[in-house]
């Protein structure tokens, strides 16, 4: 128990804070008296929450679907990408430059999931290129095959590269389905947000976007954990557990 609450330090905090905001929220409606259709308190959104949850769990499990479909979509071809532009000159000369170009255009004015590609093969490039030469001369000298230097060097030097940039493309694209549904869905949180909006039903919209954050964050986390699962020997987790010796060492547990 005394190292789960050392480990879950963190969220308290978190769980603290986003407490003291929403009753601050409520306590500033009541007291101003503002109207619902402006600013709902956080009682309102909930009421509203619960008299048709189904209704926007529904809506939030399809945008969550779209959400993890375009990422793993992304992540598979980014990363197959990085890889062609790593080992072929031609498509090292063709694609680079273009890559970062396009990279560095406002992401409204591109699709969402091609946003996303460009971000996770440019990372991915970095890492697989980010290679101290010893390494390789040696990989070399020891006849290794291209796959095992990919597999057993690149790669895992990569993987810190990488997972930054899955943690900006889950954003991404979380934004990117919310864009789609905005743009053609009849289905989604984004499509919620656009008739409730119209309908001047604030708290509806509120609703819709608190399980947004929700997602998002919860997302996000996912990413964070499987880097932490996948990269126990990078620098940024051990530090982690240097911060924290008693969770670390297993102290406090028997």
């Amino acid at each position: 128990m005394r190292n789960w609450w050392i480990r879950s330090e963190r969220l308290r905090w978190l769980t603290l804070i986003l407490v003291g905001l929403l009753g601050l929220w409520e306590i500033s409606v009541w007291v101003t008296g503002v109207k619902s259709f402006i600013l709902p308190a956080p009682s309102h959104i909930s009421r509203e929450f619960a008299s048709a949850w189904g209704f926007f769990i529904g809506h939030a499990a399809y945008t969550t679907g779209t959400t993890l479909l375009g990422f793993a979509i992304a992540v598979v071809f980014g990363v197959a990408g990085a890889i062609g532009i790593v080992y072929s000159k031609v498509l090292n000369l063709l694609f680079s430059s273009l890559l970062v170009s396009l990279n560095s255009v406002p992401k409204v004015a591109l699709a969402p999931l091609f946003v996303i590609w460009m971000g996770t093969v440019i990372d991915a490039v970095m890492g697989l290129k980010s290679i101290d030469p010893d390494m390789l001369n040696l990989s070399r000298a020891c006849r290794a095959s291209a796959f095992k230097t990919l597999w057993k060097i690149r790669f895992p030097n990569a993987l810190p590269s990488i997972f930054s940039g899955m943690k900006v493309g889950i954003s991404f694209a979380l934004v990117g389905a919310i864009v789609g549904e905005f743009v053609a869905g009849s289905t989604g949180l984004g499509y919620v947000i656009l008739i409730a909006q119209g309908n001047f039903d604030t708290p509806r919209v509120f609703a819709a976007l608190l399980l947004l954050g929700l997602i998002g964050t919860v997302l996000f986390y996912a990413v964070d954990l499987a880097e932490s699962l996948c990269l126990p020997w990078h620098v940024s987790q051990r530090a982690d557990q240097q911060a924290n010796p008693v969770a670390a060492l297993g102290l406090g547990t028997r």
